[in-house]
């Protein structure tokens, strides 16, 4: 059984120096981000890597992000090649934010899916900071879930899943935000969103043009090789069938859903709209809202064993782009924008 250290209420450093010293032996380490819940490991030590991926039933060409607590840790993995790369790193570190950078040869290819970059993140989390400033190593942790399954985002939701596949369990409480971290890139002095978080569009261009991967909203293909993590499989997804529904015009929309839904149907939606459902739950009224909940709710509704789930898309903008990229990805596409 994995051993359980409960930080819910305090940031007890002393608490952490046993489960740092299972990094550094190799082993595996669930500890809370401000994002989501990571499996960790040492991301320097191939083998320890390994076990992540067999932890999760992760593949082996979806890269893992290292986790830093110091630009001199960044400067240890990766190359910092440009002004704009530096500029965004001072602006948004420690934060929500992954940038791919140029990888230096220390990085074992198993955490970058073979590819000559690696994702590099500083959390702003005290727990997250913590562990990893006293394990003095990155720390490469994809979301705590067996994958294609909704993130974790408390130790709750996700304590029977992983309980035996890791060697400590780490609780911080809820995390913060709820969605993953975004994702960029810069290419050609342009910042690439590869995966949107709650940095959004917006923030970023204020320090350059930014660009939108055509595959933030669309499929990757099975040959494609990804430069960012949820990017390419089925992730986030409950067991039960979803379908996403989303248009600007909200008559049309309730309309859709309304032609949508049976007797055996679960229903996702805003507050305001919750009572025109025979049988639904609310994600909450505020992006932020639907950001915090979004995930804990996909890990509840096949409690419900409804044929369908249907769920209320938002508009594609701002912290809305992260939340629509999700949802596709757990409706596994079965999207119908009207």
């Amino acid at each position: 059984m994995s051993k359980y250290i409960d930080l819910r209420d305090n940031c007890n450093k002393e608490l952490l120096v046993a489960a740092s010293n299972c990094i550094k032996e190799g082993k595996l380490v669930i500890f809370p981000t401000e994002t989501v819940y990571g499996i960790g490991a040492d991301g320097l030590n191939a083998n320890a890597v390994k076990n992540i991926f067999i932890a999760k039933g992760r593949a082996s060409d979806n890269p893992l992000i290292l986790h830093v607590s110091s630009i001199d840790m960044i400067n240890r993995i990766a190359y910092i090649e440009s002004k704009l790369e530096k500029d965004l790193i001072n602006a948004f570190f420690p934060g929500p934010l992954t940038i791919i950078l140029k990888k230096k040869e220390i990085v074992p290819n198993i955490v970058c899916g073979n590819l000559d970059t690696v994702g590099v993140r500083m959390p702003i989390n005290n727990i997250a900071h913590d562990l990893i400033e006293l394990s003095n190593t990155p720390i490469a942790a994809p979301s705590a879930n067996i994958s294609g399954r909704p993130s974790g985002t408390n130790i709750k939701d996700i304590y029977d899943e992983l309980n035996n596949r890791v060697d400590y369990i780490i609780d911080g409480g809820d995390t913060n935000i709820g969605l993953e971290s975004t994702v960029i890139r810069v290419i050609n002095d342009e910042i690439h969103i590869l995966r949107p978080g709650k940095i959004t569009y917006d923030d970023l261009s204020k320090y350059g043009k930014v660009v939108i991967d055509s595959h933030v909203l669309d499929k990757v293909k099975a040959t494609d090789k990804v430069l960012s993590p949820g990017m390419k499989y089925r992730h986030y997804a409950p067991k039960t069938k979803c379908v996403l529904v989303y248009s600007e015009n909200n008559k049309k929309l309730i309309e859709k859903m309304k032609e949508l839904e049976s007797e055996n149907t679960l229903v996702i939606t805003h507050n305001k709209n919750i009572n025109l459902f025979k049988n639904a739950i609310s994600y909450g009224e505020t992006l932020e809202d639907i950001s915090h909940n979004i995930f804990k709710i996909l890990r509840s509704v096949d409690k419900y064993n409804n044929d369908l789930v249907i769920i209320e898309g938002v508009k594609s903008k701002g912290l809305g782009l992260a939340i629509m990229n999700r949802l596709i990805r757990a409706c596994s596409h079965n999207y119908i924008k009207i």
